[in-house]
């Protein structure tokens, strides 16, 4: 079954600039990982710093192959220009 996971974050304030070049450069490798249907962005127009990852994958076993690996070898430097945890919700 198709999972969507939208992913929310919000960006540190000195990251408003560069973040958005950040996180596409993290998402490449998201959306190349197998079982990934794309990867989208989409901005809070009243919060430039609220984004939120609009992810499909092929499965629920996907979506966790691709988290296990972004907790391992694939992890990323996203933390950096968090200004908190992500919000992680999975839809079917």
């Amino acid at each position: 079954m198709t999972i969507v996971a939208l992913l929310e974050l919000h960006l540190k304030p000195e990251f408003l600039e560069t973040g958005p070049s950040v996180l596409e450069a993290i998402l490449t490798k998201t959306r190349a990982f197998p079982g990934s249907l794309g990867v989208e962005t989409v901005t809070d127009v009243n919060d430039p710093a609220h984004i939120m990852v609009i992810e499909r994958w092929k499965s629920i076993e996907a979506d966790s192959a691709y988290r296990a690996w972004r907790a391992g070898d694939g992890a990323s430097n996203l933390g950096d220009i968090l200004a908190g945890p992500p919000t992680l919700t999975w839809y079917e």
